[in-house]
């Protein structure tokens, strides 16, 4: 048996997060949406640009409202100059120079036309940065649905490009988990992060311009938080990342968890195992809660901290702000937008820094995509592939070796014939070799020595499809889908199969009698546990399959094994009919199977000790003698 089968599962790769690097990879899937991406920034840098000018509009349109109040308490007809002098010599000279930045004339009141004219240029310019960013916000979308959508299809093709010892070593649920939950948790971010991000960022550049234009001094003085909220945001970061990645891992390691138990719930409740099951599911649960919440409020100390900040800015720059207009050196309104742009440079650090958990979450969850993305993949198929000439059904195995581990063997030099239309049975204790010989013939695993031939041509020279589709299997686990009974059986079929072909199937595998008996008879839907089927049932669902896909090569894993003796004579007589002009593995326990095969192999360690006839290796007295005497010896008054 394949390592992590029956034993202890291995984990997912625990190596530590590389934040930096899967985050240039997430955002190198974008490159296929470079015309949508360079349109969204487009319009996130045209909506940004009318938002940064909106304060300065607005600031104008209350200097006019000042200018219109301090003029009106004004005699009519000085000169501004005038006016300021008078002010000057009358000893108010601080309220000369407050005034002598503002554009008033003595006299006249407010000028609402003017007033009027600016707020209306504000509200226009803040109704195009809104439909800007609409614009924006539904590029973004699209780009990024476009993404995750290409890497489901990347996953879905991984999965099916990976070998069977990837699964072997691993929990289903796990892998679930990251073909699943972590690519919706990408998407999530994305969704959630991206376009907020990108106009965060530009919002910065612009309004950081807008300072500097309006007054170095006071933008000086507004950076001077910078530097201290960068380090507040790295290091809280670093604290959280680690905690992050230990969030998904426990989520997969969760899911695994409740796959299995839902998926044997029935043995779990028959074993009165339901306490420890509980017992197992409270420590993962009680894992993914304590990395969740560390995760969560090691992150979340960043979004109050970057307020603090902000608020210290925000005294500094109205501190510094209104001795500037003391002095003259800025006008009110310019203070005003000032002070909008200051609330404006620290929100998007505030958004930043509040994202964080969120990129950290998504950034979490594509490295685990990715290391599914990168995991080693079965050898490609040759191009192009060999095929025989004609298929016939010779399977030649020739000093053929294998060990699933480089230190333990398990199959050393081990030499085989099977001539078309014969039955080889494939007796031997558990552990033998029995079901990985026939899953180095299907290649499912790759000979480590030796090699297999069909018709004469080495498999690995062929195409898995070629290969696997001249080779009918039914195993002893059944495997069935959602769906009706008639689209299970036509699943063997390589192509479209008519209703009368997949009933001549049913009946060939004597399945026809019990599914007529079904509520809708062929057009029963079932769901993937088979419920409302028997095991025994399934079994022939599965064999019918085999028979509509018509093999050259047909194995029976302990195919029979789920059926009574009277369904298995009469499967057996169906199988003698399939099995005509066809090559047959059989690997079975049962009596009635292994007599009737034109050939016996007995294999112990990894290799055939003994191979011949029924009577003959009863005869010899050896291995096989000693199993049917085991194992057989009641089994014959049963069938005979």
């Amino acid at each position: 048996m394949p390592p992590g089968i029956g034993g202890p599962m291995m984990g997912p790769d625990s190596r530590s997060m590389d934040f930096k690097g899967s985050g240039k990879r997430l955002l190198a899937q974008f490159r296929p949406e470079r015309a949508t991406m360079y349109g969204m920034l487009a319009a996130v840098v045209g909506s940004v640009a009318l938002s940064v000018l909106g304060p300065k509009i607005l600031g104008h349109a209350t200097d006019l409202v000042f200018a219109g109040i301090v003029g009106r308490s004004m005699p009519e007809g000085e000169t501004k100059g005038e006016a300021l002098e008078r002010l000057r010599e009358s000893g108010e000279g601080g309220t000369a120079d407050m005034l002598s930045g503002l554009d008033f004339t003595p006299g006249d009141g407010i000028d609402f036309g003017a007033v009027g004219e600016v707020l209306l240029l504000a509200t226009a310019v803040f109704v195009v940065a809104g439909l800007l960013m609409a614009v924006a916000t539904r590029l973004s979308n699209h780009a990024i649905n476009r993404t995750v959508y290409r890497l489901r299809g990347d996953v879905q093709a991984k999965l099916s490009r990976l070998p069977l010892s990837y699964f072997d070593k691993r929990q289903r649920g796990e892998v679930l988990s990251r073909a699943t939950n972590d690519l919706d948790n990408i998407n999530q971010t994305l969704q959630q992060t991206m376009g907020q991000l990108i106009n965060s960022l530009l919002t910065i550049v612009g309004v950081l311009v807008m300072m500097f234009w309006i007054s170095p001094l006071l933008a000086l003085v507004a950076l001077v938080t910078v530097p201290l909220s960068f380090v507040v945001a790295t290091k809280v970061g670093k604290r959280s990342q680690p905690q992050f990645v230990q969030q998904w891992k426990s989520t997969g390691a969760l899911n695994a968890h409740v796959e299995e138990m839902y998926t044997g719930h029935t043995l779990v409740k028959v074993f009165g195992r339901q306490e420890e099951s509980a017992k197992a599911f409270a420590a993962h649960n009680d894992a993914l809660y304590e990395a969740s919440y560390k995760a969560q409020f090691n992150s979340g100390v960043m979004q109050p901290l970057m307020f603090f900040m902000s608020n210290l800015n925000y005294v500094l720059v109205a501190v510094v702000g209104g001795l500037r207009v003391a002095s003259g050196a800025l006008s009110i309104g310019d203070v005003q937008a000032f002070i909008q742009y200051s609330r404006q440079f620290s929100m998007p650090l505030t958004q930043v820094a509040s994202m964080a958990n969120l990129v950290q979450s998504g950034v979490a969850s594509a490295e685990r995509v990715f290391e599914l993305l990168d995991a080693e993949e079965q050898g490609p198929d040759p191009v192009p592939g060999e095929r025989p000439a004609e298929l016939r059904g010779r399977v030649a195995m020739e000093h053929v070796s294998f060990r699933y581990e480089p230190d333990k063997p398990l199959i050393e030099d081990l030499s085989l014939v099977v001539e078309p239309g014969h039955t080889v049975a494939i007796v031997g204790p558990t552990g033998a070799g029995k079901t990985t010989l026939v899953n180095l013939l299907m290649r499912f695993y790759e000979v480590t020595g030796g090699r297999i031939t069909l018709d004469g041509v080495d498999v690995t020279a062929m195409s898995r499809d070629e290969l696997r589709g001249a080779v009918g299997m039914v195993l002893q686990d059944t495997w069935l889908f959602g769906g009706t009974i008639a689209e299970n059986i036509a699943y063997g079929a390589a192509g479209e199969v008519t209703r009368e072909q997949v009933e001549e199937a049913a009946r060939a595998a004597h399945a026809d009698r019990f599914i007529r008996t079904l509520p809708d008879g062929y057009d029963t839907v079932i769901d993937d546990e088979g419920t409302g089927v028997s095991a025994g049932e399934k079994q022939l669902v599965t064999i019918a399959r085999a028979f509509l896909s018509d093999p050259v090569i047909l194995v029976l894993d302990e195919a029979t094994s789920s059926v009574d003796t009277r369904t298995e004579v009469l499967i057996q007589k169906a199988m003698a009919r399939l099995a005509h002009g066809r090559t047959s593995f059989v690997i079975a326990h049962r009596l009635s199977t292994i007599r009737d095969a034109d050939t016996i192999l007995v294999m112990e360690d990894g290799a055939i000790v003994e191979q011949g006839t029924h009577d003959a290796l009863l005869g010899a007295g050896g291995a096989y003698a000693r199993l049917y005497k085991a194992q057989f010896a009641e089994a014959v008054v049963e069938v005979d």
